[in-house]
């Protein structure tokens, strides 16, 4: 059964931030002595997605965390490695320093940071999102990432 507490009845015991740097972990205590933890996230101001089909929508980052998930979520040891490589590419598009992004920009964003902490999942994630169609498209995306080593 899910407990539910007030955040105002409850008294900070410690924080921490997470690895990424991203949130803030708190442990809490209410005053009849269970605990809980909370966590804080800073909001970033909104961004617009300029999508393939024309179309425009707000940039929502529990999407793209499923949309990695999904595609190459197998690659990693724990969902804590997956949120990394999302919130890296979310500041890689905030440090864009517009309101506005393409669809392409997201991608490209996680490619750039799957290409520095798994090479497999830089693999798999460029071939869906390229769409490649041939072999020779496997083949040049693999010479590229050689060289760049």
């Amino acid at each position: 059964m899910e407990q539910k507490f007030r955040i105002g009845d409850s008294k900070v015991l410690e924080s921490r931030e997470t690895l990424d740097g991203a949130m803030i972990r708190r442990r809490r205590e209410t005053k009849d002595g269970r605990r809980f933890t909370t966590y804080e996230r800073i909001e970033m101001p909104p961004l617009t997605v300029n999508k393939r089909s024309g179309n425009k929508e707000i940039f929502d980052r529990d999407k793209l965390l499923l949309a990695v998930k999904r595609s190459v979520g197998k690659f990693f040891n724990s969902e804590l490695e997956i949120e990394a490589v999302v919130s890296r590419a979310a500041d890689i598009l905030y440090g864009y320093g517009t309101d506005e992004i393409s669809s392409c920009q997201i991608g490209e964003a996680v490619l750039d940071v799957l290409a520095e902490v798994n090479e497999v999942a830089y693999v798999r994630f460029a071939s869906v999102f390229r769409e490649f169609k041939t072999l020779e498209d496997f083949e040049n995306i693999l010479k590229e990432q050689k060289k760049k080593k």
